[in-house]
């Protein structure tokens, strides 16, 4: 007899899901017993991990990943992730188990109510009225987490997978195409807005994806500077490009004075414009025209743009760059660190962001989750390729570690680096096990500065008065990582520091087992 576990996994193999990220429990054991060898399980010890691991694996492949999670107990715990997956727009599929359909209504022990659960974050949220529906709706959250780029949820009884399916109706389609064609006649507005500014400027963001060579194109034939938006997850533009100007601020009158000098502003793959704290008045000043491409439409209909197009970046850049007479102007507007040299004394995270600049190989994949250091490596570590910085782009943390893992075993042949503070590090530290135990080659460089060092800063900012968050250096990174099985060194000097990077870093594409480098930083005044 053809059961609906059998439907299923025929629909995961059809769609190339068949590694299974999880950290399961009772109500998935009828799913899980007696697996078919073609389908990859990878235990992660948290249901954080589990998320983020698949988030991972889904910007390394560019594709839909699959987690399964335990009930409410499970879901609850990978609320946060989900959410990380959700601003970062990447596709998920999450399957939760639930207790057996037969008796819900009386709500047993291990029961959940899980459809609000994880509140607005899923694209999708299905609970199959019918065990027979299961199949569909796993289909169905393939397509929504694909289409609407963030995680769709399934919510299975554990008594579901047992039950038959023999002539029954999948229903969703085997293959779902998205035409991403733009018409020319569309984008004259837009190609009449830009051929007619004196001074135009690009903001890219996450949503340019990895195909940087139309944008890359459209600059070029622009000439003019692409600015990175502020608190992106990933990396929109070449930041060794001669016309990449920076990262923008991420306060308004920051924000003002950076793009005064230009009449029109084109936002691509990002949105018109991030801010972190509040500050009074407009985004730009006035006589600034802002244009918008992008494929969300939440970001689309909550931008205060003068034209905007729901389409996809990399469609629309292309023709623009065609379309566009050149405008002989050009330049360069890099913009050039100015942190000094080490000078002896304890470590900055300046010192550790320096040396591994110098080091990283071109193809390298860094995942960042550092956020008081992050404006320092924003400046010292530029992205040159669309996975040189990869970050939560909601700013939860628990991301970098478990990311990197599920990352690199995506990509196994490429260097991956999860530059992470110890505070970061604590929300995510399970997935050193999975790391260790799939030998999965990754380097962990770990600021450890003992404290919330963000937190300090905002405290000494609003009101001068110190938080009441005591600091935490006794908090060993090192121990915590070889108690899980991953190898760690304790970095406390320069020289230890450079010999640790020249030893690991040319190796690190072929390395198979991961290293946690545990970086005592001093907190700058």
């Amino acid at each position: 007899m053809r059961t609906v576990r059998d439907a299923v996994f025929d629909i995961l193999r059809q769609h190339e899901l068949t590694t299974i990220f999880a950290n399961p429990g009772s109500t998935e054991v009828p799913l899980l017993a007696g697996l078919p060898d073609d389908l990859r399980f990878v235990l992660a010890l948290h249901e954080g991990s589990v998320v983020g691991m698949a988030t991972g694996w889904a910007i390394g492949r560019e594709a839909p990943a699959l987690a399964l999670l335990h009930s409410v107990a499970g879901l609850g715990n990978a609320v946060s992730a989900i959410a990380t997956a959700r601003e970062n727009r990447v596709p998920l599929v999450i399957v939760v188990g639930q207790q057996d359909r037969r008796h819900l209504a009386l709500e047993p022990f291990l029961a959940g109510r899980l459809a609000g659960l994880a509140g607005d974050y899923p694209v999708r949220t299905d609970q199959p009225v019918r065990p027979q529906d299961v199949p569909g709706a796993v289909a169905r959250a393939v397509h929504e987490a694909t289409t609407s780029r963030g995680p769709a949820l399934v919510l299975v009884p554990m008594d579901d997978w047992q039950a038959p399916f023999d002539g029954e109706t999948v229903a969703a389609p085997a293959r779902l195409l998205r035409p991403a064609a733009v018409a020319d006649a569309d984008l004259v507005p837009l190609v009449e807005l830009l051929a007619g500014a004196r001074s135009p400027a690009i903001v890219s963001g996450a949503g340019v994806g990895p195909g940087w060579f139309a944008l890359v194109a459209l600059a070029e034939r622009l000439g003019c500077p692409v600015y990175q938006e502020s608190f992106g997850g990933r990396a929109g533009f070449p930041q060794d490009h001669p016309q990449y100007g920076g990262v923008l601020p991420g306060g308004r009158s920051g924000l003002r004075e950076r793009l005064r000098p230009h009449d029109v502003v084109l936002a691509v793959g990002a949105p018109v414009f991030r801010q972190y704290s509040y500050e009074p008045g407009a985004l730009v000043e006035p006589g600034t025209t802002i244009a918008l491409v992008t494929d969300d439409p939440a970001v689309a209909h909550r931008s205060p743009a003068d034209l905007a197009y729901l389409a996809a970046p990399e469609a629309v850049c292309a023709r623009l760059a065609d379309l566009l007479p050149p405008p002989g102007r050009g330049g360069v507007w890099a913009r050039v660190s100015g942190h000094e040299p080490y000078s002896g004394g304890p470590l900055r995270p300046t010192d550790v962001l320096r040396e591994l600049a110098a080091r990283l190989p071109h193809d390298v994949a860094l995942i960042e989750e550092a956020p008081s250091a992050r404006p320092d490596l924003h400046a010292m570590v530029p992205a040159r390729t669309s996975f040189g910085f990869i970050s939560a782009a909601n700013g939860g943390l628990g991301f970098g570690v478990p990311a990197a893992v599920g990352l690199r075993m995506a990509q196994p042949g490429r260097p991956v680096i999860a530059v992470v503070g110890d505070g970061s590090a604590l929300y995510g530290v399970q997935a050193l096990w999975s790391a260790a135990h799939y030998r999965v080659g990754a380097l962990f460089v770990v600021l450890a500065n003992g404290r919330y060092a963000v937190m300090d800063g905002l405290a000494d900012k609003h009101g001068g008065g110190k938080g009441p968050w005591p600091p935490f250096d006794e908090v060993d990174m090192g121990a915590l990582a070889r108690s899980l099985g991953c190898p760690a060194q304790r970095i406390e000097t320069y020289a230890g520091l450079t010999g640790a990077l020249d030893e690991v870093l040319p190796t690190l594409a072929a390395r198979e087992t991961p290293l946690l480098l545990d970086v005592v930083v001093t907190v700058d005044p």
